[in-house]
């Protein structure tokens, strides 16, 4: 109570700001909502885009920060004195939050108009690239709209706030609020609302949350711009609501095939979780995260996919029982590892369940979901191996995805390998695919005392390995899968055959390293002595996810 004031005048005053407060936490709250919902939703278009690059949430976590400062200080132009406020200040807060949802909802579809009309990269139709391109203004974009964000709190708490000895205390409140709301965006929003809602689907309710709560801010406010701005909030959610079945049109081709990308390039079907996004082209092709992540194929006339891997693993173990297979994807291996001969059961560590929808359409790989010999755990693969101590087999297979993809470093480091170890039967083998990474093929043959690359994978055990020619022969000529026919591949794809006995008889031992062929077997000592220099990855350097920048193109894995 003000010295000298009647008390009704104190109670009056006393319920006005009263009245400014509840706004002020409920507007902290909602539009930190609203800001970190937003930039989830981004992060999952950014992660896309760029092949699930490491450096995508670093970059994209920089700009948005920018923007915040910089909407901060911008804020501060607006503040007047309390004792001069009659609600005018209400119109900037209501025209920033009006226009920060505006700009925050077109980020996903710029971005995607972006990838289409500028690339600098060496992608083709088939394999497309990301190189240096116009993203940077998707980018520039993004910190607009944070900026926007960022004006929101200074002016709320200055609209609620008198400048008295409770001062502190008021702001700390609504800054908790802030937090509160904040944290709930990127929850809530990222674990909850991401597992049941399109992109296009959240970019909406986003957008009409943070508008709505621009109407009531502009409700609120007196002065010029006031009407104007209660106007246009659901003038623009109906525009942009109407329109955004043509801005998020073929969202997920444009963001993959980039300069490439056409009308008729339509993905058969496209699949959206808090982990990420999954899509199939018309060819078969799976892009887990934006990144190549296999085929829907178990043929080895048609071998699109490499499947002549999976049939090698009878090669170099003469008796694989029990198989561990970490990570889904398009189901083809498991397929194949489940129809081989000696194989009695195959348990298949998962994180992403999207991929058993996926599979549950495909007419060739769905029955591994019926299959007595298949045990699927929907887990991340080191957390089931720790919480699985006495599981042991006799091969592990993780047909692992590109090394330069963030998070790669949890199946290719030391560490991940010294954890298998213990998972693995006497003679038993370990074989991953490496995507050529040099980093990855020497820090398995560094763990383990015996190794052999095939191709781009590389088998590793604790007693030696030998990759067994008629044992490759024979489970190429004489597996069944589901009951059909093998392929007779010396009369269908003699050129495929020579192929596959060429690879049988090519291990590299002597040979000159610097002109070692990929399509090829190469013995550890050979493989030591060609990547002798490169580093080993741990945990802690992450070695093979920070050796590319954000935009450079490294091309298709082999």
């Amino acid at each position: 109570m003000v010295q000298g004031e009647p008390a009704a005048a104190s109670e009056s005053r006393s319920a006005f700001l009263r009245g400014r407060f509840v706004f002020a936490l409920t507007t902290a709250a909602l539009s930190g909502f609203v800001a970190l919902s937003y930039e989830i939703l981004w992060y999952r278009a950014f992660s896309f885009v760029s092949w699930s690059s490491p450096s995508a949430f670093g970059l994209l976590l920089g700009f948005y920060l920018l923007g915040v400062a910089l909407g901060s200080l911008v804020a501060r132009k607006f503040c007047k004195p309390m004792e001069t406020s009659n609600g005018a200040e209400l119109i900037p807060l209501a025209a920033f939050l009006a226009l920060a949802n505006a700009v925050g909802f077109v980020v996903i579809p710029l971005l995607a108009w972006l990838s289409t009309v500028e690339y600098a990269g060496t992608g083709t139709p088939d394999w497309p690239g990301h190189g240096e391109s116009a993203w940077t203004l998707a980018l520039v974009v993004v910190a607009l709209s944070a900026a926007l964000f960022g004006a929101v709190l200074p002016l709320v708490a200055h609209f609620a706030i008198p400048a008295d000895h409770r001062a502190g205390a008021r702001l700390s409140y609504v800054y908790l609020a802030n937090i509160v709301g904040s944290a709930l965006g990127s929850s809530f929003s990222g674990i909850v609302l991401m597992d049941h809602l399109s992109t296009r689907a959240l970019s909406i309710a986003f957008l009409i949350l943070g508008l709505a709560l621009a109407a009531w801010a502009a409700s609120l406010a007196e002065g010029k711009g006031r009407r104007a701005i209660f106007a246009a909030t659901p003038f623009a959610a109906i525009v942009l609501v109407t329109s955004s079945p043509y801005l998020f049109s073929d969202l997920y081709e444009r963001l993959l095939y980039k300069q490439t990308w056409k009308p008729e390039k339509r993905f058969v079907d496209v699949l959206e979780n808090r982990h990420g996004v999954i899509a199939v082209s018309a060819n078969g092709a799976v892009y887990g995260g934006g990144a190549y992540d296999g085929a829907f194929n178990v043929s080895l006339v048609d071998d699109k996919n490499g499947i002549e891997r999976a049939f090698a693993l009878s090669a170099l173990h003469p008796h694989p029982k029990r198989v561990c297979v970490v990570g889904l994807s398009s189901g083809s291996w498991v397929q194949v590892i489940a129809h081989l001969p000696e194989v009695e059961s195959v348990d298949v560590i998962e994180i992403n369940s999207g991929y058993l929808d996926l599979i549950a359409k495909s007419s060739a790989i769905r029955s591994i979901l019926r299959n007595p010999k298949v045990r699927m755990h929907v887990d991340d693969g080191r957390r089931w191996f720790r919480r699985h101590p006495s599981e042991k087999f006799d091969v592990l297979v993780m047909n692992t995805s590109i090394h330069w993809r963030a998070h790669a470093t949890n199946v290719l480091s030391r560490e991940f390998h010294e954890l298998t170890r213990e998972h693995m039967l006497p003679g038993a083998v370990s074989y991953f695919n490496a995507t050529s990474s040099p980093e990855a093929e020497r820090t398995a043959a560094t763990v383990f005392p015996y190794a052999i690359r095939v191709v781009n994978f590389v088998a590793v055990s604790d007693t030696p390995i030998t990759f067994d020619r008629e044992r490759f022969a024979k489970v190429l000529r004489e597996t069944r899968i589901d009951g059909a026919e093998p392929e007779s591949l010396e009369k269908d794809a003699p050129l495929a055959w020579a192929r596959f006995m060429e690879l049988a008889d090519s291990l590299l031992v002597e040979q000159d390293p610097s002109a070692a062929p990929r399509y090829a077997l190469e013995s550890r000592d050979h493989l030591l002595r060609r990547t002798a220099g490169v580093g080993v990855i741990t945990d802690d350097n992450m070695l093979s996810e920070w050796t590319r920048s954000f935009w450079e193109f490294q091309g298709p894995p082999l």
